[in-house]
């Protein structure tokens, strides 16, 4: 059983993400090298394109494991708010690197088209093929499934990409199969070259989503609900929040948000507010951190969007 990340230290979450990084490459090596001999054994054009894809995520896994270490940094002079974000440099690596390799896939696949197609041995390349992609598919799974537990953005861009890896592969599979029933061997190259397109987008999409994230994304509206809903709960004392605002960097959430207490209330109390309201937030949601600006009853919003009123 896989323990939550509110379970974990920030320094022992961050080992398991460093460990699952690491056995990333490894992975990655493995069934790059089990694709490679499938098109050494087959000659498919196809096959190649989706082993050069593998190759791309040895790279992307390497970086991934470097942001992650980088990432875990705590905060000093010149980076306050820590170094979280270098998970996204990962990300948008991993997007630049898709985009170089459909390059070479489509180069490989006019190369085969313009000097003719010579398949081999297709059914035992596509066998092996089949065994990496199966790999492939539940290592993907776990890795997206611990990077959304673990907030951790480096971990689970390297699981979407191998989840397209595992679609790209079926559809590899499939068209190949269908060459080889046809005799149509040209479907070959034909098919590596809609494989370059494919995770050419694949690559455009991490990196565009990446980029919004280092531009200080928002926290999904699910979890500005749940800071709306802790504010209510615990807000006892106070009389209004507005001005709520979130930003995301890598595992880290920062918060932040006015709080109208009546003015007559001594500052002792207001912190005391306060203290409850972070102690709260962070508790129910992992990897926040909490700032609340304190104001007088007469800064009350009337009719503020997304005011809380207590």
């Amino acid at each position: 059983m896989i323990e939550s990340s509110k379970s974990k230290s920030p320094a022992d979450l961050n080992r398991r993400i460093m460990v699952f990084a690491a056995i990333n490459i490894g992975f990655a090596i493995a069934v790059m090298a089990l694709k490679f001999v499938a098109y050494w054994v087959s000659g498919s054009v196809a096959l190649y394109s989706d082993a050069l894809e593998s190759g791309v995520n040895v790279a992307t896994a390497a970086a991934a494991l470097f942001a992650v270490g980088y990432s875990a940094k705590p905060a000093d002079a010149d980076h306050p708010f820590g170094h979280h974000k270098a998970e996204f440099f990962a990300a948008i690596f991993e997007g630049a690197m898709i985009i170089v390799a459909a390059i070479l896939i489509l180069y490989k696949a006019y190369e085969a088209l313009s000097g003719g197609v010579t398949l081999r041995s297709p059914g035992l390349g596509m066998a092996i093929n089949a065994v990496a992609a199966a790999l492939n598919a539940a290592w993907a799974y776990l890795l997206i499934k611990l990077g959304r537990q673990w907030r951790s953005p480096a971990l689970t861009a390297d699981g979407q990409h191998l989840y397209s890896d595992v679609i790209t592969s079926i559809g590899v599979l499939f068209g190949l199969g269908l060459a080889i029933v046809t005799g149509w061997h040209v479907l070959d190259p034909l098919l590596a070259a809609i494989v370059a397109l494919h995770i050419l987008w694949i690559g455009h999409r991490i990196t565009l989503q990446s980029m919004s994230s280092l531009l200080d994304q928002a926290a999904s509206p699910d979890i500005e609900q749940r800071i709306r809903r802790v504010i209510e709960a615990n807000g006892d004392g106070a009389m209004q929040a507005h001005d709520i605002r979130t930003r995301q960097a890598g595992r880290a959430l920062f918060i932040e948000f006015h709080l109208v207490v009546p003015g007559v209330m001594t500052v002792e109390a207001a912190h005391i507010i306060c203290d409850r309201l972070e102690n709260a937030i962070e508790a129910a949601i992992d990897g926040s951190e909490v700032v609340i600006h304190v104001e007088p009853d007469h800064k009350v919003k009337r009719d503020a969007t997304g005011a809380v009123n207590l």
